[in-house]
């Protein structure tokens, strides 16, 4: 989630809002009415499965605040991604040691 809603945001913000705000390149609005709304969408999923993953890992608040608002600065979650699978993987491979269904 975090990869597509990071991905979206930049075509968003670099691509789609300079072609609809700069008349040089075409003063379009389209690209922003389709990926806008995409973007979204998809940072609402992003929102509910961060927040699922920060009750059930049992984060700190502002590791969880931060994580979830990476979403709405360009490049900012493919940063937490990175925080958050170096944070879960240990976990995750304990419990698969002990033989724990996650």
């Amino acid at each position: 989630m975090a990869y597509a809603t990071g991905v979206l945001l930049v075509v968003l913000v670099f691509v789609a809002m300079p072609v609809k705000y700069v008349d040089a390149l075409g003063g379009d609005p389209r690209l922003v009415e389709v990926i806008g709304p995409v973007h979204g969408w998809l940072y609402l999923l992003y929102l509910v499965t961060a927040f699922w993953l920060a009750v059930k890992a049992r984060w700190g608040l502002w590791f969880s605040v931060g994580v979830l608002l990476a979403g709405t600065i360009p490049f900012a979650s493919f940063v937490a991604e990175r925080k958050v699978v170096h944070r879960v993987r240990p976990v995750l491979e304990e419990l698969e040691r002990e033989g724990v269904r996650t």
